[in-house]
C-alpha cells in the first residue's frame, strides 16, 4: 500500500540511483512497519529545474511525498521518517537538509490493492501491515 512519489529537479543524483533508492526506501518501510516488501511503490517524476518552489523561491533539493496506511504511532512515523531520509541521502549524497519528505495518512478502507481493499494498520510495528 505505501506509495512513495519523488518530485527531482533535473540533474538531480537521485534520478541516478532510483532503483537504490526504491529499493532502500522498501527495506526501510518494510523493517519499520513490518509491512510485506511487495506492497511498497516508488515513483520518479523529473523536473525541470526551478519547478520546485519554498516560499516562493525556487530550491534545488527534491521532495518525496508518502502515502502510507493510517494508524501508525508518532514513533513509529518518525522512525520512518529519518529511516527514509538517511537511506536516500546515504545512496544519493544529497545533504539531509536538501530533502522534504511528506507522509500523508489514508485509512485501509480507501485503498484497493491486489483486487482487496485493505484492512486498517496495527500500532504493533511487528504485524503485518
Amino acid at each position: 500500500m505505501p506509495f512513495y512519489q519523488f518530485t527531482v529537479p533535473s540533474g538531480d543524483p537521485t534520478l541516478e540511483h532510483k532503483a537504490e533508492v526504491a529499493a532502500a526506501m522498501t527495506k526501510v518501510h518494510s523493517e519499520v512497519t513490518g509491512a510485506p516488501s511487495a506492497y511498497v511503490h516508488c515513483s520518479f517524476v523529473e523536473v525541470p529545474a526551478g519547478s520546485v518552489f519554498v516560499a516562493g523561491e525556487p530550491v534545488t533539493g527534491p521532495r518525496m511525498v508518502g502515502i502510507i496506511r493510517d494508524g501508525r504511532s508518532a514513533e513509529v512515523r518518525g522512525r520512518l521518517l529519518h529511516g527514509l531520509a538517511d537511506a536516500w541521502c546515504e545512496i544519493t549524497g544529497i545533504a539531509k537538509k536538501d530533502v522534504a519528505i511528506f507522509l500523508q495518512e489514508v485509512p485501509g478502507a480507501n485503498v484497493l490493492e491486489d483486487g482487496e481493499i485493505l484492512p486498517e494498520s496495527s500500532q504493533d510495528p511487528g504485524a503485518i501491515s
